[in-house]
């Protein structure tokens, strides 16, 4: 289904006046008031306006500063994993010394902090910490009834 359209006095987006249509040429000579030619005539020679040229101003301060302060964000990846419950237990512990200190952390910000630590340790001790973690079934664990 096709929208109707709109008044030409809404659709007109040039400088012309509104409610001048363009056929006004057209509609006095059917009248009888003047030739169809003379009505092209007096359109076409009509001398177009132009715009003075303004200078270029440059843009305001805030929105320079706006531009500048804009940081393109790295894409996030949702994830999900299994682990035991002492060691989920253990983030809401490490959570709460965090917040003892002043410093409210959430659990993904612990999780990646811990990779920080981890990729600065040398490659023994990381070696030593994956081998301290004991192996977990992964998938989903069973609903308890």
């Amino acid at each position: 289904m096709k929208k109707p359209m709109k008044p030409q006095a809404t659709r007109n987006k040039s400088a012309k006046r509104a409610d001048v249509c363009p056929d006004d040429g057209a509609n006095e000579a059917v009248a009888g008031r003047k030739s169809v030619q003379s009505a092209q005539t007096r359109r076409v020679a009509a001398k177009p306006q132009t715009r003075k040229a303004m200078p270029v101003e440059a843009p305001p301060g805030h929105a320079a500063r706006h531009r500048k302060e804009h940081v393109k964000q790295e894409k996030v990846v949702r994830d999900t994993f299994t682990m035991p419950r002492e060691d989920y237990e253990q983030l809401a512990v490490l959570k709460q010394r965090c917040l003892d200190a002043g410093l409210a952390v959430k659990k993904s910000e612990l999780v990646r902090a811990g990779l920080l630590l981890l990729a600065s340790a040398p490659t023994e001790r990381l070696l030593g910490a994956v081998k301290a973690v004991e192996p977990v079934k992964t998938g989903r664990p069973p609903k308890s009834k």
